[in-house]
């Protein structure tokens, strides 16, 4: 049964990938495919027993059971091909939520101003542990846990607004099986974080709990701005279904979010939005620089599609263009424009932002950034996409079901290489020279280095060689520890004490350096010149 209109009721690294692992790649996605088939397949069996409440639990279960086993084999292997911490930003959160913990200062306000805090909040516990800080596990444990919650709201969601186990499999199964998603819930970035809070948001609209709505989204205002954006769209449904007043209880809730973050900003930097127009927010790292889609609507339209294609991959982005087309057809409203919602805002921040660049291999300037903001669309295809099968007959709903996952898993498997899983490229192309001279200079400290002698260090990017060689955070000097940076900065001769200091080209402890050479007893120990990178010194005293 289709529930109509809102839906909602009262109640060598680059040669690495060879053909053996481009096979184990194929056996995991088909292993994985053939798992969330045979779900679909019992869970309907027991749907047509039954649709009381044992039955619900029971396909629940079974859908948990599939994302949990999927979600481990794809963390496992991302982590034994040593791709967990690619990405420059997932070095950088996991960092974030190690320094809470180890740091010269460590404590709360080690979270900072742009990035929001949940996702380290979430990853500190685990960041604690050594072992697991050392090889990105404390990043990639909650991501995945994140994963398995957004897969099982989307299967309760679908399920309770078409009345279909095989469909809610289906919509589960599109969007669990992506490679790019798969990818990205394996490593410790935000997206998987975000789908957790948007899904169950979605959920708790359509079964009319305010209070529900209220804390996931609260919860998705504190992982990524994306979920600011949702808030009104959302307050306004509750409104035109439930009144004023529960709309009311949702905005308080969720607003709490936003306005946390406000109070934060100005007790850290003086000013609410220092995480707009303070020195590291994205329109100053772009520094006024024009890129394809600022101020051009049709361009940054064109630039969020095509990432949106790239990341769903062609059978998924058709699947679900025909499912649109069937939910308009339906009045089945509310869920495609709250899953629409995160795709508009990226065109909004590309067009007005002036910091949200993204490019792609297929766009000038033919390059890789911020591709990954392509993978906000697949919640919506995969939703799209079970209609498909909630519209077919009883008996067929199964086989449709299957066709659909297996139609839309097909280029994936027969091209296997992680080269075509754009979020994987990106992630590989911006970070192999950072990848290098990390792995070198932590190699050079690991050997040389002994506990307790200290060492300076400026740029963020470095962190990750003290993480890679085992050093713990609290026996450096960097720019996030507040006073005693600045104090270095302003006098490193009275103030220096550390026996070892690291630099890259350009930064702040090179210019100091360079302008105190009298009275700072340095010498340069070892310089790493990778291609595509500035160069690494590491000097002692």
């Amino acid at each position: 049964m289709v529930r109509p209109a809102g839906c909602g009721r009262r109640a060598s690294q680059s040669e690495q990938m060879d053909w053996g692992q481009e096979n184990g790649c194929t056996k995991t996605l088909v292993a994985t495919a053939h798992t969330l088939v045979l779900m679909a397949g019992r869970t309907a069996t027991v749907e047509r027993r039954s649709l009381n409440s044992g039955a619900g639990l029971k396909a629940l279960f079974l859908a948990a059971t599939g994302l949990s086993l999927l979600s481990a084999s794809a963390i496992w292997f991302v982590a034994v091909h040593g791709w967990t911490l690619y990405y420059g930003d997932a070095e950088a959160h996991l960092d974030i939520a190690r320094r809470i913990v180890d740091s010269t200062n460590p404590g709360y306000f080690q979270v900072g101003t742009v990035w929001l805090p949940l996702p380290h909040w979430l990853m500190v516990p685990l960041a604690r542990n050594d072992a697991l800080w050392h090889n990105g596990m404390a990043g990639a444990i909650p991501s995945g846990l994140c994963f398995v919650i957004s897969g099982l709201f989307l299967f309760a969601t679908v399920r309770h607004i078409f009345d279909s186990t095989p469909a809610a499999a289906a919509a589960t199964a599109l969007f669990a099986l992506n490679p790019n998603i798969l990818y990205l819930q394996s490593i410790p970035m935000t997206e998987p974080l975000f789908f957790a809070a948007l899904m169950a948001l979605l959920y708790f609209t359509v079964v009319g709990s305010t209070v529900g709505a209220g804390l996931s989204a609260l919860a998705g205002t504190l992982i990524r701005y994306d979920g600011w954006f949702l808030l009104p769209f959302v307050a306004l449904y509750f409104w035109k279904r439930v009144g004023w007043r529960r709309a009311l209880v949702f905005s308080l809730l969720a607003g709490a979010g936003p306005v946390y973050w406000l109070v934060h900003n100005y007790l850290l930097d003086n000013h609410p939005l220092e995480f707009v127009l303070g020195p590291y927010a994205p329109r100053a790292i772009q520094g006024g620089k024009p890129y394809p889609g600022l101020d051009n609507w049709r361009v940054a339209w064109l630039y969020v599609s095509t990432a949106a294609r790239l990341c769903a991959g062609p059978a998924l982005a058709w699947i679900g263009v025909a499912g649109l087309a069937v939910c308009l057809l339906k009045r089945v409203f509310w869920p495609l424009l709250l899953l629409a919602l995160p795709g508009v805002f990226y065109i909004w921040s590309m067009h007005s932002s002036g910091g949200t660049p993204i490019y792609l291999p297929v766009l000038p300037p033919f390059s890789y950034y911020n591709s990954r903001y392509g993978v906000a669309a697949i919640p919506l295809l995969a939703f799209a996409g079970a209609i498909l099968v909630a519209v077919a007959p009883k008996p067929a709903g199964l086989w449709v079901a299957v066709a659909l996952i297996l139609a839309a898993c097909l280029p994936w498997l027969l091209h296997p290489s992680p080269k075509n899983w754009v979020t994987w490229e990106d992630s590989w192309v911006n970070s192999e020279a950072r990848l290098a001279w990390t792995r070198e200079a932590a190699e050079y400290m690991e050997q040389h280095y002994r506990p307790g002698t200290g060492i300076v260090s400026a740029a963020s990017d470095l962190r990750a060689i003290y993480r890679a060689a085992g050093i713990p955070l609290r026996e450096t000097l960097t720019e996030d520890n507040g006073l005693l940076w600045l104090a270095y900065i302003r006098r490193p001769c009275l103030s220096l004490q550390q026996e070892w200091a690291i630099t890259y080209e350009g930064d702040a402890v090179e210019q100091a350096f360079q302008n105190n050479r009298g009275c700072l007893q340095y010498h340069l120990e070892k310089i790493i010149a990778v291609k595509g990178a500035g160069v690494v010194k590491i000097y002692r005293r």
